[in-house]
Order: structure tokens, then sequence, then C-alpha cells
């Protein structure tokens, strides 16, 4: 007499079940890293992020020059705002960066900056051309500073 079999199963695979652990442990593991990255991050202060805004503020300021001879707006009442903003800017470039305020070359570029900004605004620019030039001139004077301290 025959005894009823039990139904066949597969073997399963244990490459299946290791393999939807690793990925488990793959997701945790990303989660705790992007908590940890952004546990670090909240406990920077104003004073470690200023560098940075001051940097992405005096950016946007020239982009905005540039976008203003892109539309022919050059105007003298279209163009001193942007340049004031960029001159206040530079008044704070030593003390954005505590490390390299004592450095001459870094003094001698934020004071070319300045010095090309302050030539800019007595007399501002009355023509897309000159505020092409001025743009160009600060972007000169940006990115020698960045070539040295980058």
């Amino acid at each position: 007499m025959s005894t009823p079999s039990e139904p066949i199963r597969p073997k399963s695979s244990a490459f299946s079940r290791y393999f939807f652990v690793f990925l488990i442990g793959l997701v945790i593991g990303a989660i705790c890293v992007v908590m940890l990255l952004r546990t670090l991050d909240a406990r920077k202060t104003w004073q470690d992020r200023w560098h940075e805004a001051a940097m992405h503020v005096m950016n946007a300021q020239a982009r905005t020059l540039e976008e203003k001879v892109a539309q022919n707006r050059c105007g003298a009442t279209d163009i001193l705002p942007n340049l004031q903003a960029l001159r206040s800017l530079a008044n704070d470039l030593e003390p954005a960066f505590p490390g390299l305020r004592d450095d001459e070359r870094f003094v001698k570029h934020a004071s070319a900056l300045r010095a090309s900004l302050d030539g800019a605004m007595s007399p501002p620019p009355m023509n897309c051309d000159a505020v092409g030039a001025v743009v160009k001139k600060i972007d000169e004077t940006c990115k020698a500073c960045h070539q040295e301290f980058r």
C-alpha cells in the first residue's frame, strides 16, 4: 500500500533569502548614513556657512548683471543695486574667511575686487557694453582669487 505523499515542493534557494536580507541592510544603511550626515550638517553655525553664502550671493549678483546685459536693461537704475550689493559683500570677504584673513595674497585679491567695484560705481556704466566690461572685470578678479585659493 502506498502512502499518500506530501506535495513535492521545489527546494528554496538560500541565495534569494540572503539577497533579500542584503538589500534590506543596504536600505537601512543608506538611511542611517543620511541621518548621520544631516545631523552633522545641523551642527554647523552661521559662521560655518558664511563663506559659502557670501560666494553664492556674489555669484547671483554677477549673473544678474549678465542677464541685464542680455536683456538690454543697462541703465544706471538697473545696474547700481547689483553693483552696490556686490560692493557690500566684498566688504565681508575677510571676516567670511577667517582662515585666510591674515593671508596677504587673499587680502590683495579682496582689495582688487573692491577697487574694481568702486571704479565701476563712480561713474556707473551707462550702456550695455560698459556693463559687460564691468562684469568681465569682476569675473576676472574673482577667477584670479579662486585659482589661487580653491
